[in-house]
């Protein structure tokens, strides 16, 4: 019998090879637009099939980060209702096609994303900036703080990995913004790898440092991008550090809006995501996280990472089908 409640316990082993299927239904949506220039058609194609597979599992889910608020989202929009409503209240946490311009210049690392948890656990950080701050697994908590300058956090992550600051990797997003930061690392000896969108796969990166060679993502970026990462962390194993940035009173409104008060705090992972969750990624073009759409006649394959938080499972999994 099935359970209408939203109140029904969330069975994130029953849960989670569905939330698979939905990020694999978009990266395959937006497969024949890789490298075809057009950022809003691969975005929609996504978008149309994500919410298409979501309203086909047995939830009563809200969408807490999306496409924007309602009125500049047709769909997936913050607040959102998906899932047939029988079964569990979730809260969910998506980005259809992370990395946009990405896939439209089929370049790496552009990944579908979905994240699903109990209601209320997710931070519904709103549409504004975060300054972010995370390592991977097997370190002090605080090893690294938002307070520290960039030359500080490259030494204590250095002091705490037993290396020399030059042996250290740290993932920054390229933008203006960051270029005093990308300086003061430099001056420390650190690697640096530069990234031009998707900053979801580059905190990812963070927890799995001896395939990727990160050590450490810091920079400004989205809020709703930084409870995406904060998820993914949940199940690799990590730090992520985020505190909204606010560059008008139209944003303060939204953080009014989504229940914000205090706007300087800073965030742990485990306060942005409070409760187990599940997350699923599919590649969409090649990665040092996953390998790329594989199409050839008559058939495509996709490459999806599937974690519980509850039990620190990760599943790689190839999904194959006729075209």
């Amino acid at each position: 019998m099935t359970e209408t409640s939203a109140d029904a316990p969330f069975h994130d082993r029953m849960l989670s090879l569905g939330l698979a299927r939905v990020a694999e239904q978009a990266a395959l949506a937006s497969a024949s637009l890789i490298g075809r220039g057009d950022e809003k058609a691969a975005d929609q194609a996504a978008v149309n099939a994500m919410r298409e597979q979501l309203n086909l599992l047995d939830i009563k889910g809200v969408v807490v980060i999306g496409e924007g608020e309602r009125d500049e989202a047709p769909m997936l929009y913050i607040g959102e209702e998906v899932g047939t409503g029988n079964g569990p209240g979730v809260d969910i946490a998506l980005d259809p096609l992370e990395g946009t311009t990405l896939t439209a210049k089929d370049m790496p690392n552009a990944l579908t994303v979905i994240a699903m948890g109990p209601r209320g656990s997710m931070l519904h950080a709103p549409d504004t900036y975060m300054d972010k701050l995370a390592v991977g697994p097997g370190y002090p908590d605080g090893v690294v703080s938002l307070d520290m300058s960039p030359r500080e956090r490259v030494e204590a992550l250095a002091a705490a990995k037993g290396c020399a600051p030059s042996d250290i990797t740290v993932c920054i997003l390229e933008r203006p913004r960051h270029e005093a930061m990308i300086a003061e690392v430099r001056e420390t000896g650190a690697a640096i790898r530069l990234i031009t969108d998707g900053d979801v796969a580059g905190v990812m990166h963070c927890a799995e440092s001896e395939t990727t060679g990160i050590d450490m993502y810091m920079g400004q970026g989205g809020a709703p991008e930084g409870v995406l990462a904060a998820a993914a962390l949940k199940c690799m194993g990590g730090q992520i550090f985020g505190r909204l940035l606010f560059r008008n009173d139209d944003e303060k409104g939204r953080a009014a809006k989504a229940g914000i008060t205090d706007l300087d705090r800073i965030y742990t992972r485990d306060e942005m995501v409070t409760q187990d969750v599940i997350f699923a990624a599919t590649g969409v073009t090649g990665g040092s996280l996953l390998p790329e759409i594989k199409r050839q006649p008559g058939w495509v394959e996709t490459t999806t990472l599937l974690m519980r938080s509850k039990t620190g499972s990760v599943r790689r999994m190839s999904y194959r089908t006729p075209v």
